[in-house]
Formats: structure tokens, C-alpha cells, sequence
């Protein structure tokens, strides 16, 4: 960058009497790579922002630049002395992860008597040194998460992250609260309860700058919008010029690439009979102290099922997975048989897992930087993180056909890091499915993801349900946003002080 302004720079002037903060001519460059270019912003006392725009557009990147995560750019952020004064606050995704990697850095279990280490817990998290008050109290009833206070930061949802964060940012009374996609995560009644909250917070006299995906998740308590596409300034004025501008509709809706022919099926290296379900699941309990997670959990699916698993936050959805994947001990000594063999007698984890095409927030978030599209796909015919393993023209074959069948041809050459957020999601589909796994496992494929990619997942999960040999397990936290081939639904529904486990068949789609 040219005329880098760095920390002790930014406070040396101060912006218009009655304006919070002003972005003049701001240009960033993340890994060699334009995030946002020529950026311009004023935001007024008194007015409630959204930054509207797909994955890729560059909202993250504003958000780090004025919350001053990001200080190596070019141009000016000039804020007001109370925002010095206040500070901003940011709740974010990556802010959950670096929490989680850093508990788990200092993670010392193996020297405890009881070989456990809960780490950073809710409360000490949101409290931060201070004592608990009225409106700590307050605010842990509203959102609902009591009961988890004293749990460790590993050890609980996506969605009761996304509310402890919410609350220690509230309670830190932020001159600017920046809120990154409040309910990705959340399932459908934590939502309604997310809606409420950002609608009481947009009409107090705290100022907040939503980042937005989609149109529809935009409330109506927002007086300004900032529309970015491709790092740049598409639009930026009130809520309602915005929303009726012709450019912001077509950006928001792009029309959607032809899907291909699905490539034949890679030879497996094992056989599973033919007669018998994939997985059964009998009487199973899982406890973790004197918290019950699962309790007598049956379920079995078959050859012809596609199964939704869907429940609200901390329902179990995790667990019930991980026992399936072998990545749970306490499937030991329970009657769970996986592709006909039983649970503990003597089958490998990696026997289990060389079955399943996985992809979830978590692999997307970790995967290795510096690859290039074709090269991520080709890892997944190693279960790999990143590429070890030896490989040539015949892998690189398959990985171009499922890039070519996902209509992602065009980007088989790119870098990988220089791929919008949803066109990963997508590449990684097709990374899970290059060695024909009998199970697809997607745990919450559509997190994160704009409307138009949502729309493109959901295609493509059902492409290649209708086109090959597969079974889809599809885990989200509603049963709204699912493909259309799912003929089976396992639902936690809320009992006593835990949850259910019910079983039902779907009509299959016409």
C-alpha cells in the first residue's frame, strides 16, 4: 500500500463536528489481493447502518478497518473522541475461533487429576474481571444461556457463542457495535429473539453497522446502507433508496451457472453390503457429567435415505455426529453398528472415516492457505488438510470433472484463498466428493453463505443425490433451509430439560 496510516496516525484528526466516523479514500490489500478500493463513509450520530453485499464483496475487511483489526492500508479512518472514548465493538465468527485455538493452545488436561480443562468459561468470558450486576443478569435470561455459564468456550454451539459474544459486546457499552451476520447460527426460534434484540439496540442510543448478506436480513430499524461488490462502493445512501436500486437487485440475484454431468464413480477400496443399513443407532446415551446429551437415541439409515438433522443450539446435533464418525469414545460398549460392523470391535477410526465426504464451517475455516482450487480438491482423496501425499494426472482428472460437474471449471487454476467465501464452500463440496463416499455429511453447508450461493449448494446437493450412489446426511439448525431430496427428518425437540430424538419419513419429492 502507499501512505500507510498506522495506529498512533489515526487519532491525530478528528472528523465533523456530529460525525462518529469517516473512511476517506480507504484502499486494503489482503494476501496481495484488493479487499476494498477507494472506500468512502461517514457515519452521522444517530444513524443505524448496514453494509449490504455477497460473499467476497468486502464487508469483513471494512469492519476491520474501523474496528482497527486491520491497520496497514491506505487513506483515512478518523474517528470522534467518544468513539475513542467507547471503543468498538466487533462479533464476528473468526473472533469465536480465535477464543476456541487459544483455549486450546493452553489446554492443560493431561496434567489434571481429572483429565479435564474447561478453559475460558461463559461467564469469566462476558464479565471479563467484573462482577456480575442487574444488567448482566438481564441479558444472560434474555438470551437464554444460563445454564451454560460455567461451561468451557470449547464446549459449547455456534449459536451460544454467537450470544455470549453478543452479550459481552453489549455490556461493554461500545460508542459502535458492528454485528457480522447476527443469525448465521442460530436456529429458528434464537433468530426471532436475535431479530428483537438488534430492533431494541437500533432504536437505543447505541449506533450499530450490521453486515449483511442478503436483502431480506436487513431490518427495518436501519436508517443508511453501504452496498459493496468486489471490495468497491456500489451504493451507499438511506435504506430505502437503496433498496430500490436496480444495480443492488442484480447484484443481490445473479443468475445461476448449468450444472454438468456428474463424473463416474471412483473404485472403492472396501464393500458394504447391500442388505444392510448404513448405520443403526440403539438405546444410545451420552453423558458428560451430570449434563445428559443424548438419551436413548435410536436411528437407523438405510440404502435409500437422505436424512435432515435439525434442533435448536445445544440440542446434541454435534455429539449424535460424532459418534457416527467415529470421532467419539463414548460409542464404545453402546449398540451402534456403522456400514455393518459394530461399534469397538476392532475397526479403525480411519476405516470409518474413509467412508464419509465431510464439510462443515470448521474444515472451511482451517483449510490451508496457498492452494490452488484444483489442488484442494484433489486433497480430499486423502482426508487432508492441505496436500502430503503424492498425486498426479489421473487424481487431478476426477478433481477437474467434479469442478466441471459443479460448475466451477473456470476456477480450477485460481488460488483458493482468492475464491469468495461461498465459491470455497462450493470447491469443498466437490473436495468431498472425489473419492465416491457412501455418506455426504454437511453439518450447516449454507452458514455463511449469500442467498445466491445458498441457492447454488442446495442445487448441487441435489445434483448429485439424483445422480449418484450416495447418501446425504444434511445437519442444519431448522428444517426451512434443506435440499429437496431429503426423505428423512431426525429431529431434537425440547422434553423436560433436554431434548428428543424423533424420527420421521418425508414424502419424496416431486
Amino acid at each position: 500500500c502507499n501512505t500507510l496510516w498506522h495506529r498512533e496516525n489515526m487519532t491525530e484528526q478528528n472528523p465533523p463536528a456530529g460525525t462518529l466516523l469517516q473512511l476517506r479514500d480507504v484502499n486494503l490489500v489482503y494476501r496481495a489481493l484488493p479487499a476494498l478500493r477507494d472506500i468512502e463513509l461517514s457515519i452521522e450520530s444517530g444513524q443505524q447502518w448496514a453494509c449490504l453485499g455477497p460473499n467476497g464483496a468486502g464487508k469483513t475487511s471494512l469492519a476491520r478497518v474501523i474496528s482497527r483489526q486491520a491497520t496497514h492500508f491506505s487513506g483515512e479512518l478518523l474517528r470522534s473522541a467518544e468513539l475513542e472514548s467507547k471503543g468498538v465493538a466487533y462479533v464476528c465468527f473468526e473472533q469465536a475461533k480465535a477464543l476456541c485455538e487459544r483455549d486450546k493452545k493452553l489446554d492443560d488436561s493431561e496434567f489434571r487429576a481429572d483429565a479435564s480443562d474447561p478453559g475460558t468459561t461463559v461467564q469469566s468470558l462476558i464479565l471479563d474481571g467484573h462482577e456480575p450486576d442487574e444488567s448482566f443478569h438481564h441479558w444472560v435470561d434474555r438470551l437464554r444461556i444460563g445454564h451454560i455459564l460455567q461451561r468451557g468456550l470449547r464446549f459449547i454451539s455456534t449459536g451460544e457463542m454467537r450470544k455470549t459474544l453478543l452479550i459481552k459486546a453489549i455490556l461493554s457499552a461500545p460508542g459502535l457495535l458492528i454485528l457480522d451476520s447476527p443469525l448465521d447460527g442460530l436456529d429458528r426460534n434464537s433468530q426471532l429473539e436475535m431479530r428483537q434484540i438488534i430492533d431494541e439496540l437500533l432504536h437505543s442510543s447505541m449506533t450499530l453497522l450490521l453486515l449483511c448478506r442478503q436483502m431480506s436480513d436487513v431490518p427495518t430499524g436501519i436508517s443508511h446502507m453501504l452496498v459493496l461488490d468486489g471490495g468497491s462502493v456500489l451504493a451507499r445512501g438511506s435504506r430505502d433508496m437503496v433498496f430500490t436500486d436496480q444495480a443492488v437487485d442484480a447484484l443481490m440475484h445473479p443468475a445461476i451457472a448449468e450444472l454438468a454431468e456428474l463424473p463416474p464413480a471412483a473404485p472403492r477400496p472396501y464393500s458394504i453390503d447391500d442388505s444392510i443399513p448404513l448405520l443403526e443407532l440403539r438405546n444410545v446415551n451420552v453423558d458428560y457429567g451430570e449434563l445428559q446429551v443424548l438419551h436413548n437415541v435410536n436411528w437407523t439409515l438405510g440404502r435409500d435415505s437422505h436424512c435432515c438433522v435439525s434442533g435448536p443450539n445445544g440440542c446434541g446435533k454435534t455429539t449424535l455426529l460424532s459418534l457416527v464418525t467415529g470421532d467419539n469414545h463414548k460409542a464404545y460398549g453402546q449398540d451402534i453398528t456403522l456400514f455393518g460392523i459394530r461399534r469397538g470391535s476392532g475397526e479403525s477410526v480411519w476405516d470409518i472415516k474413509q467412508k464419509y465426504g465431510q464439510l462443515d464451517t470448521q474444515l472451511h475455516l482451517n483449510f490451508a492457505r496457498g492452494m490452488r482450487v484444483v489442488e484442494v480438491v484433489v486433497s480430499g482423496f486423502f482426508d487432508t488438510i492441505g496436500l502430503f501425499d503424492e498425486w498426479g494426472d489421473a487424481q487431478r482428472e476426477v478433481a477437474e470433472q467434479w469442478l466441471t460437474a459443479l460448475g466451477l471449471a473456470q476456477y480450477r487454476r485460481e488460488g483458493f484463498d482468492a475464491l469468495s467465501f461461498g465459491l470455497q464452500r462450493m470447491v469443498l463440496l466437490a473436495r468431498a466428493m472425489v473419492k465416491s463416499p457412501v455418506i455426504l455429511l454437511l453439518d450447516e453447508p449454507t452458514l455463511g453463505l449469500d442467498g445466491h450461493h445458498r441457492k447454488l449448494m442446495l442445487r448441487a446437493i441435489d445434483h448429485i443425490a439424483a445422480n449418484s450412489d450416495n447418501q446425504i446426511i444434511f445437519v442444519s439448525h431448522s428444517a426451512g433451509d434443506t435440499p429437496a431430496c431429503i426423505n428423512q427428518h431426525l429431529e431434537f425437540k425440547p422434553k423436560d430439560r433436554g431434548f428428543e430424538l424423533v424420527s420421521r419419513s418425508l414424502s419424496p419429492p416431486t
